[in-house]
């Protein structure tokens, strides 16, 4: 028995000396559990962004907001009168919004002094039908609809709710709204866990003082590195969309955009992972960290889920995270579209790319100090 004990004793000595062994069994399952708690928890009690457009200056629109905002399930947000819903929703890339037309109130008070009268009342709500804010706007839109219905004709229905949508294509479906997310998931955890353990490792056994002594540079082996994972990535991307197509009958476009988000997306992990490689000597420890920071930017990220659905503070932790304006991007311009929003958040990560890529090269020496 004492041999047991001393034997099980050494066996957690050493699996306890695994930076990443004990990452994956003490420290990883409580990120989850803290990650999905916070995302989870609150679903029913917090409201989601409902841009509105309003044409109507009448009582009855104003009766409606007042009620939708009684709901707490959206918070209103104003779209300027002059703008095109449409052109508004696909410029600013809007999972859902809501139109009111000019003679909302007017058609209701007309029917309200004649009965007999059957004049159009109808709400519009355009978006993005697999969007689970759309279905969150529907519900209080219907609940909202069916109180003012009540109110004003009893049984009588004088109100309707029409769905539109307002994605380029109708074919869209919620696989193609998922693709661009694996996408940029896949980029990032490739070029961040495997520059972050190569270059821990390639410093640690001294491999870079042996680079050293050869004809090849630096910035040859850093240019090496970025096609390498380019290449690969691509592959991977083709390969991906190619059974999205041919098992799941996606329509998501790959675009020109598809090709510079990758290449930028590599630059900036590959940046975060030399980084993490270059300060950090122990292979191990270095990858515990990158998967300490990149376990939780695949969920804050809106690579799974829709960022519209978290709680208000954690939308806005997923802005200050690079891996978002990637799917964003992607999002954009794969989907919507939206070539304008798309460079937008090219913009973004070519500034957070360069800072981290430069910052690493300049500390990543060739020879051990």
């Amino acid at each position: 028995m004492k041999r047991i004990l001393s034997d099980v004793i050494n066996s957690g000595k050493m699996y306890m000396r695994s930076t990443v062994g004990t990452f994956f069994t003490l420290v990883f399952p409580v990120l989850l559990i803290l990650l999905f708690g916070a995302i989870f928890s609150n679903i029913g009690s917090q409201s989601i962004s409902l841009k509105v457009q309003n044409l109507d200056d009448g009582p009855y629109s104003q009766m409606l907001t007042a009620i939708l905002n009684e709901t707490g399930i959206v918070n209103l947000r104003e779209i300027p009168q002059p703008e095109d819903i449409i052109e508004y929703i696909n410029d600013e890339s809007l999972s859902v919004a809501l139109f009111i037309p000019a003679n909302f109130s007017e058609n209701i008070m007309a029917m309200q002094t004649n009965s007999s009268l059957s004049l159009p009342v109808t709400l519009i709500l355009y978006g993005d039908f697999t969007s689970s804010s759309f279905t969150t706007a529907r519900t209080a839109l219907d609940a909202a609809s069916s109180i003012m219905n009540y109110n004003l004709s009893g049984a009588h229905q004088m109100i309707f709710v029409q769905s539109a949508s307002a994605v380029p294509s109708e074919s869209f479906q919620f696989m193609d709204f998922f693709l661009p997310g694996i996408i940029g998931l896949t980029i990032m955890t490739t070029t961040l866990f495997g520059m972050t353990s190569m270059c821990a490792e390639y410093r640690s056994r001294g491999y870079f003082k042996l680079l050293a002594t050869t004809t090849l540079s630096k910035s040859e082996w850093l240019v090496s590195r970025f096609l390498i994972y380019t290449i690969i990535l691509l592959v991977s991307i083709l390969i991906t969309v190619a059974v999205g197509v041919f098992v799941f009958d996606m329509s998501a476009t790959l675009t020109p955009l598809v090709l510079a988000f990758l290449a930028i997306g590599v630059l900036l992990f590959a940046g975060i992972g030399m980084l993490l490689g270059t300060v950090i000597r122990d292979p191990e420890t270095g990858v515990a960290i990158a998967n300490a920071i990149g376990f939780p930017m695949m969920f804050l990220s809106g690579s799974f889920f829709e960022i519209a659905s978290f709680p208000p503070y954690m939308q806005t932790v997923a802005q200050f995270l690079p891996l978002t304006y990637l799917n964003d991007g992607l999002r954009d311009t794969m989907i919507y579209g939206n070539t304008e929003s798309a460079l937008g958040n090219m913009a973004v990560m070519i500034v957070i790319a360069v800072i981290f890529f430069v910052l690493a090269s300049k500390l990543m020496s060739w020879k051990e100090k």
